[in-house]
């Protein structure tokens, strides 16, 4: 959930667009999720789906929302809610999923992100969720999935978007040491 303060308030006084890499969507809402859990809904909340309380941290309320949905990417999803997905096609939202990434390599999908993330933005806030490497090489999360990308296609995209000069923010979530094997 921390993207939902941390893109909020790099996105407060710019027009700002999102890569988000993770094995979940995070684009649930009080109404479609399945699980119930509010770090589920943080990226529908930013562009400005969801409960009104989620809504309007750091300030959205009224002023729409704080990401606009066209310039949001979500790299490496595989477990993507049936509604979730629904909404997450209305709202505009690119998906470049595992099967994707499989299909045209890393460097033509992170090519197409960065377009549509900044393509008339003045920036680019990333969201590193560890769970979208497989589990093998970062066992160290709360949420593992089998079938994730590989350390090589995980070093490549950063490389990528370094490269880029674009990147105005970035987290790196759910790393959770407790749960690491052989550090």
């Amino acid at each position: 959930s921390v993207g939902l303060g941390s893109i909020a308030a790099v996105a407060s006084d710019r027009k700002i667009g999102v890569l988000w890499f993770d094995t979940h969507g995070d684009f649930n809402t009080h109404e479609t999720t399945l699980s119930g859990n509010v770090h589920g809904m943080p990226l529908a909340a930013l562009a400005g789906y969801g409960h009104p309380d989620l809504v309007s941290i750091g300030g959205w309320r009224g002023l729409g929302p704080a990401v606009d949905p066209a310039n949001v990417v979500i790299v490496g999803a595989r477990e993507l809610d049936p509604a979730e997905r629904d909404l997450l096609e209305s709202a505009g939202v690119t998906v470049f999923s595992v099967p994707v990434i499989d299909r045209y390599g890393i460097r033509r999908v992170m090519e197409r992100a960065i377009e549509i993330a900044s393509q008339g933005t003045e920036g680019i806030h990333a969201s590193f969720d560890l769970d979208v490497m497989d589990p093998t090489v970062a066992p160290g999360v709360g949420t593992p999935s089998p079938g994730g990308l590989t350390v090589r296609e995980g070093h490549l995209l950063m490389e990528l978007l370094a490269e880029s000069g674009k990147l105005v923010g970035l987290d790196v979530v759910e790393v959770n040491p407790i749960l690491d094997q052989r550090n």
